[in-house]
């Protein structure tokens, strides 16, 4: 029966992926054919997911840089990361889409071999390319020997964050949240519903639940990029999320992005996990915010681990002659340190460029510092395609975990089973 289940596990994620890509494949055509009338040659665009806030600011970027080449237009367009992504696979396997595409580093590997980014190497000088940070980690990202993305900001790490009005000093320790916790989460009108939660965060996905494998010693790839995921510090990991949901019940028992953002943002949590891409955000709605490192596993002494992913810029393959080259000074202006610096003024992002780094505006804020701290004990992603079928294989068992379905040690094996098969049938 469990081999059953496994391998519907892995039909289903095989099937779900299948059909996505239809969708989006079907979407990308539509655009394309519905655009093709009225296309301009000399039109650049960027995709990104920044959050509205940082948008503004790239509007702005992008105007400013406009005078340079009066004959060029330059705009931009928002998806979510992950649509982002696949459509520009998409799109660009077919010719076209967007000159430049802004993602995480994790987009590299999987965009490398599909064929859809070119090398950048030969249209940065040498002396552009080491004014880039590489401690405490490598800004920009290089895939087989050869330079693919320019950084922007370092980091996209999650930290945790707290509303100074209800919580003055963060919890150091897990057991120091467990205890606070109990004392925020509140049931004011004792009508059986929590009407202020200690701590939100998007718990349910991967991403957001491997700082605790790290806390725990563990981690979900080795350095031949092979999944480690039928592991003690896993199956603890999972035992400890669902233990805070579950027993101690100080985080909901269902939160999903959106949900936490909005019971954080509202004043019904006093913390949250979340990445830089948030902070403006949560400034913006008026929320006095402090930053700390997610607290130190008790059993262990160590801190959580979450993964680091360097933010940049790609060129689309298809781009060649004139476009090129525009779309070459587009990108070292986006990744100066000059717009770096503006981004960091509004969101707290920690710039790539050294200069940047070092800038009063980055040493000196306390927000950024926080998030320097939690940075410090992160753990760097691959940029390899691998990385993302280990989070596709992770999602169902351990997501299985909290409606008591299977135990954590059991999701651990099924995870690194359903991991493994996945990369050796796409490997194949």
């Amino acid at each position: 029966m469990k081999r059953i289940e496994k391998q519907l596990d892995s039909d289903q994620i095989r099937f779900n992926c299948r059909l996505k890509l239809f969708f989006q494949l079907l979407l990308i055509i539509i655009v394309i054919f519905s655009g093709c009338a009225g296309k301009n040659p000399h039109k650049i665009v960027v995709w990104h997911s920044f959050r509205p806030i940082e948008r503004l600011v790239l509007k702005s970027v992008l105007s400013e840089f406009a005078p340079r080449f009066p004959q060029w237009e330059f705009t931009e367009l928002f998806y979510d990361p992950e649509t982002a992504r696949s459509n520009f696979l998409i799109s660009a396997m077919g010719g076209s889409g967007p000159a430049l595409f802004r993602g995480a580093n994790d987009n590299v590997g999987p965009m490398v071999e599909l064929g859809v980014i070119q090398p950048l190497d030969s249209f940065f000088s040498q002396a552009t390319l080491d004014s880039f940070l590489t401690q405490p980690f490598a800004a920009n990202t290089y895939f087989n020997g050869r330079l693919y993305q320019i950084a922007d900001q370092i980091g996209n790490h999650l930290c945790l964050v707290y509303n100074k009005a209800l919580l003055t000093t963060p919890p150091q320790t897990v057991n120091q949240l467990i205890e606070i916790g109990k004392k925020l989460t509140i049931d004011r009108d004792q009508d059986g519903r929590i009407d202020q939660y200690a701590l939100v965060w998007n718990y349910a996905e991967p991403f957001f639940a491997v700082p605790f494998i790290g806390g725990y010693g563990g981690w979900i790839i080795d350095e031949q990029y092979r999944p480690t995921l039928n592991t003690e510090a896993v199956a603890k990991a999972a035992a400890l999320i669902n233990e805070l949901a579950n027993v101690h019940k100080i985080i909901p028992l269902e939160c999903d992005y959106e949900i936490s953002n909005a019971l954080f943002k509202d004043g019904l949590a006093a913390m949250i996990i979340n990445g830089s891409w948030s902070w403006g955000t949560y400034i913006e709605a008026g929320i006095d915010i402090g930053l700390a490192r997610i607290p130190q596993i008790d059993e262990t002494g160590l801190w959580p681990t979450p993964a680091v992913q360097p933010m940049g810029y790609s060129l689309n393959a298809n781009l060649e002659g004139e476009k090129l080259r525009v779309a070459c000074a587009l990108l070292a202006y986006l990744t100066s340190s000059e717009t770096q610096l503006r981004f960091t003024s509004v969101s707290g992002t920690i710039p790539s460029r050294i200069d940047a780094y070092k800038n009063p505006l980055v040493q000196d804020n306390p927000l950024v510092r926080a998030s320097l701290e939690q940075l410090l004990v992160g753990r760097l992603t691959p940029p390899v395609t691998e990385l993302r079928w280990i989070w596709d294989a992770m999602r169902p068992s351990y997501q299985a975990v909290f409606n008591g379905k299977i135990s954590p040690q059991q999701a651990a094996e099924n995870m690194q089973l359903l991991a493994e098969r996945l990369i050796r049938e796409n490997r194949e």
